[in-house]
């Protein structure tokens, strides 16, 4: 299997792409009218949480 090595500009795009959906998932969490959000943990059982650093794992 080969492996795909980007450079440069559509690095760095494909690199903010996944932070930009990293931010939307944990910024609803933040402040103090911070939501919770409910997600599927690996063995796809769901879990709810109103905190970021849990969102973000």
């Amino acid at each position: 299997m080969t492996k795909l090595i980007d450079y440069n500009l559509d690095a760095r795009t494909k690199l903010k792409s996944g932070v930009d959906q990293l931010a939307k998932a944990v910024i609803i969490t933040l402040g103090p009218r911070g939501r919770n959000v409910v997600f599927e943990k690996f063995d796809g059982t769901p879990q709810m949480s109103c905190d970021g650093v849990t969102v973000a794992k």
